[in-house]
């Protein structure tokens, strides 16, 4: 039995075996007993995850490729003297379930050869559980990967790389050819890895935080005293140095400095 890739799943299996266990030897172990694999397609990854210590649960929406696993996975059950308190698949949508029912509040790395349609989809979800979530590696259109690993300066550094890189320490790992995929996608791809921060919780109100980053890139282009413009900025204010740069100069630590300088004029204005 094989599966046949979906285009409208935004499925690419990948057919390498060595960089399929270099993405499985990505999760360094540290701080969890689950691992949660999205999108296992036809368990190339799966295959080097189950011999780690951690309990694999694999999540997958297309009814085939969870019925492949189901047949092709009770062998490795066999081989490796493992049961399912060691692995589970489950059919279904990882951006319409709830991480900790899943899991009981319980922390869990997450994995993948990740869809390229959700795959920004998923890091987002993956920051709003970050209490739950202490590691995350995966592959990405390289394209992503780099947006959200780049630093400030980089012409693709961005939203996703400002909120992600608050919460988590952000690494490249290595590129992969699209020549290792069946079907092969158009672009290369990227593996990245995230490990969460020892201190996780922002300084300052995570909404204005999220909603300065998002205003502040809306107008890339833009200085931040003319972007920022809705926040009602006062004049004193705006004579602040950092109003004068555009959004991609600011490291994360200069948008929460931002944003505590944003709230401050707030709490003036009223």
């Amino acid at each position: 039995m094989s599966v046949k890739a979906k285009k409208h799943l935004g499925q690419h299996f990948l057919t390498d075996e060595t960089i399929a266990q270099d993405i499985a030897n990505a999760l360094t172990g540290n701080g969890y007993d689950d691992v949660l694999e999205i999108g296992p397609g036809m368990g190339v990854l799966t295959k080097y995850l189950l011999p780690k210590k951690a309990k694999v649960t694999v999540m997958e929406l297309d009814r085939e490729s969870v019925a492949y696993l189901h047949e092709t996975f009770p062998l490795e059950h066999i081989k490796l003297d493992t049961s399912k308190e060691h692995f589970e698949i489950i059919e279904g949508d990882f951006l319409k379930n709830q991480i900790q029912d899943i899991f009981n509040k319980k922390q869990v790395a997450i994995i993948g050869n990740f869809p390229y349609n959700i795959s920004t989809q998923i890091v987002f979800k993956a920051i709003e559980n970050r209490e739950f979530v202490p590691e995350f590696a995966g592959m990405f259109q390289k394209e992503v990967a780099k947006r959200i690993a780049e630093k400030e300066g980089s012409k693709v550094y961005g939203i996703l790389s400002v909120l992600t890189q608050a919460f988590f320490d952000v690494e490249y790992l290595f590129t992969v050819p699209p020549t290792v995929f069946n079907p092969p996608p158009k672009v290369d791809s990227g593996v990245i890895r995230l490990i969460r921060k020892k201190d996780y919780s922002l300084p300052v109100d995570e909404k204005l935080f999220f909603r300065v980053v998002k205003t502040a890139f809306n107008q890339r282009r833009k200085m931040l005293r003319s972007s920022l413009k809705s926040f009602n900025i006062s004049d004193t204010l705006k004579e602040d140095p950092i109003f004068a740069k555009r959004p991609e100069q600011l490291s994360v630590s200069e948008f929460i400095l931002l944003t505590q300088k944003l709230a401050e004029n707030e709490v003036r204005n009223h």
